[in-house]
């Protein structure tokens, strides 16, 4: 009749009423110039003209839901999801006797699930989730015995899970995620045999995971991570899930093996067991044609042997592959060639803090579409690829603490996209690549600390404007900080500790205002503290200890909290607060006492240089002196004046075929005497060798002591030595000649690079 239609009508118009914001203007047409039936959003019965389907979804409107709503009694879907309704859900609702379809999510609705709402008995899509609502769920809501999707997450609901739930048997999706609810979950949930969702994560449910819900043969989707559920996986999972797409049980309390079984879960594309106790070897995971993530973070799995990434080769067959990441476990061995097969699709690969060692392949340089890369806290070793510039679309990557070495492959700076980059505690070398530390897209972090880099800090780090985080700490770089590093406006943490900068801290880091910590400890930096430091209101954390700063020390800023400035090992500033005990001030004659000390320190230091090369010459004068002494008339004279030429024409050069025989300091060459024709027996010491001296002194005193018809007679000594140790062998030549009475009759002293040697002829007559 006239007067049902104009009911609805009304209901329409009361409910325009409670809108207070229409961004898209959607209820402009909500006016007598057409009928309601055609309204935006209404939808009428072709027979009755009563209002069947109001539909309002994502047209951003706000404020409350008429409760004349209740009125619209042939309503059988109202869709009014993704807007911004608040308030309490009206009561009313649960007049809505027909309606099957009722969304109400992604809004801002507050207050309890009205229990009413039970009446709706042919309701059949019940989604409350992502508002604001509160209080336990309605038991009354049993009735619902035609529920299929029951969807509560994103709210902040206590309580149980009602085991009513269960009796529910048409559900095929619940979802009761990012709630506030406890308790077990109810063993009950295993009679809903058409379940195929199951969204439970965030929670704070306890206990056992019930072995009735591992046997829903339909389930495709099982969330239960985020809580605290204890015990293990069955080792049937894979058998009795054979539809299984997503496992995820992250961050409970599991233990135990993960089943071999899970394998035959062939649909399967998110494993994510992250943060729980699974330990052991990980099964063969060959048959995951279709996994997409495989999540295991922060477990026990691995045997810590050399075999523990052999499923890497077998998951090189799951073409969809995006996101891998083992970190935190126990993985031993070496990374395979075949990571560079893994799917061209993935974008994530994780082995932070594991046993890994060996060397990163180059094949990994095939995985184009890789945006991170987490080796750190292994034991990589070797140099870092420089097929790691073929990832071009990398954001992160963090080789933190290995044990690289080598250079920074200057390949990386092809990364276009990198925001935050990690190779600290490593033992690379070599200078910063200027192409690298000026690649403009580092946004988070670039870290090279605790390394043996070299060379300057390049003048392209003033590129890095966008930087929050720069740490070159710990390295072996010098020069002065570049002028260029005050264009990092976006800093707020820069640490250059323990290196060898030198000179004033320029003025362009005045430009950092941004700027939260400050560490320039450790290095040589001269001159005054800037006044610039006191004034950075953001400044927490400032130190310049162990440098060479001088003069006043601020006041203001950070130098007001001693515990947060440290300038210790500066031993030239004054002033500040009482708590760096520091000296009010540097005094004239104080600075003028230091300088004589150190005058006078020179001038004893050159003094006592002079007077030791004065001594040092003497000395050498009187020790050739002594050495040229003509041999005492007491002396035999039958000695010969034998020249190191004439020896060197008696033996052929020294050659081979005179040798006779070597021994451990000497070599013994026969040689015949041009003048005389005599035969004589040539002895070449090697004094360069350790030991040789000694041996030559022992060898004359005992010739001097001792005559027998055996021993050969000495005919002269012949030295040639090197300038740099004359010294030694003129104190053993003033030896020889005044305490054993060998006659020396040659020395010649020769600026070369002949060997010292000593020539000892004997007189040998016939052989």
């Amino acid at each position: 009749s006239f007067t049902t239609n104009e009911t609805d009508k009304l209901v329409l118009l009361a409910f325009k009423a409670g809108i207070t914001r229409d961004p898209f203007c959607v209820l402009n047409s909500w006016n007598n110039s057409i009928e309601f039936c055609q309204w935006y959003g209404v939808t009428c019965g072709r027979r009755h003209r009563r209002v069947m389907v109001l539909e309002l979804r994502s047209q951003g409107l706000s404020e409350s839901i008429s409760p004349h709503i209740g009125n619209l009694i042939f309503l059988k879907e109202m869709k009014l999801q993704n807007t911004s309704l608040d308030h309490a859900i009206p009561s009313q609702i649960g007049q809505l006797c027909r309606i099957r379809i009722l969304l109400l999510h992604n809004n801002s609705l507050v207050g309890e699930i009205p229990k009413n709402i039970s009446s709706c008995l042919d309701l059949f899509v019940l989604g409350v989730g992502s508002n604001e609502l509160t209080g336990e769920i309605p038991r009354e809501l049993s009735s619902l015995t035609k529920l299929r999707i029951f969807y509560l997450h994103f709210n902040a609901l206590t309580g149980n899970l009602p085991s009513f739930i269960g009796n529910l048997t048409s559900l095929g999706k619940i979802s009761l995620a990012h709630n506030n609810l406890g308790g077990s979950i109810p063993q009950v949930l295993g009679h809903l045999t058409n379940l195929q969702y199951i969204g439970l994560a965030f929670n704070r449910f306890s206990g056992t995971i019930p072995p009735s819900l591992f046997n829903l043969s339909s389930l495709t989707e099982f969330w239960v991570g985020f809580n605290q559920i204890q015990g293990t996986l069955p080792p049937g999972l894979g058998l009795k899930l054979p539809k299984l797409e997503i496992f995820h049980v992250a961050s409970n309390q599991l233990e135990g093996s993960i089943p071999p079984s899970i394998s035959n879960c062939t649909k399967l594309s998110f494993l994510v067991i992250a943060m729980n106790g699974f330990s052991g070897k990980l099964p063969s995971l060959g048959n995951l044609y279709k996994l997409c993530w495989l999540q295991m973070l922060e477990n026990q799995v691995g045997s810590e042997k050399p075999e523990d990434l052999s499923f890497l080769s077998l998951i090189t067959k799951s073409t969809n592959l995006e996101h891998v990441n083992i970190g935190l476990n126990k993985f031993a061995g070496v990374l395979p060639k075949c990571l560079g097969n893994l799917s061209t699709t993935l974008n994530g690969f994780v082995t932070t803090m594991n046993q890994i060692s060996g060397e990163i392949p180059k094949e990994i340089g095939n995985l184009v579409n890789l945006e991170a890369l987490f080796l750190n806290f292994n034991q990589l070793s070797w140099t870092i690829p420089s097929s790691l510039g073929n990832l071009t679309k990398m954001i992160q990557l963090n080789l933190r603490r290995n044990n690289f070495r080598g250079q920074i492959p200057s390949h990386l700076s092809n990364c276009l996209f990198l925001n935050s980059l990690d190779l600290s505690h490593n033992n690379l070398s070599g200078a910063i690549p200027p192409q690298l530390i000026g690649l403009s897209s580092l946004a988070i972090i670039l870290c090279l600390s605790h390394n043996y880099m070299t060379g300057i800090l390049p003048i392209e780090v003033g590129n890095l404007r966008a930087l929050t985080a720069l740490d070159i700490s710990d390295n072996l770089l010098v020069g002065e900080i570049p002028n260029s590093l005050g264009d990092c406006t976006s800093l707020a943490f820069l640490r250059m500790e323990g290196n060898f900068f030198h000179r004033s801290i320029p003025q362009s880091i005045k430009s950092l205002g941004g700027i939260e910590e400050l560490d320039l400890s450790r290095n040589n930096l001269s001159g005054q503290i800037p006044e610039f430091l006191a004034v950075f209101r953001s400044l927490k954390r400032l130190n310049l200890s162990y440098n060479k700063f001088e003069g006043m020390l601020p006041c203001e800023g950070v130098f007001k909290n001693a515990t947060s400035t440290s300038i210790v090992g500066n031993n030239e500033l004054y002033g500040g607060l009482p708590e760096f005990h520091l000296p009010n001030c540097i005094s004239k004659s104080h600075k003028s006492k230091k300088i004589n000390i150190v005058i006078v320190v020179a001038s004893i230091i050159f003094g006592v240089a002079v007077m030791a090369l004065i001594a040092a010459f003497i000395y050498l004068c009187w020790v050739k002196k002594k050495v040229n002494e003509p041999v005492s008339s007491s002396m035999d004279d039958s000695h010969l004046n034998v020249s190191y030429g004439t020896l060197l024409k008696a033996t052929k050069g020294f050659s081979s075929t005179n040798l006779i025989g070597v021994g451990g300091f000497r070599s013994v060459y026969r040689g015949i005497l041009e003048d005389n024709g005599t035969v004589v027996a040539v002895k070449v010491l090697h004094l360069v060798r350790r030991g040789a001296l000694n041996s030559f002194i022992v060898e004359c005193e005992a010739l001097k002591n001792i005559k027998h018809r055996n021993l050969l007679k000495i005919l002269t000594l012949n030295f040639i030595w090197r300038i740099n140790i004359a010294i030694d062998v003129a104190f053993a030549l003033d030896y020889l000649h005044h305490q054993c009475h060998i006659p020396i009759v040659h020395c010649d002293l020769k600026r070369s690079n002949i060997l010292l040697d000593a020539e000892m002829v004997a007189h040998v007559g016939d052989f």
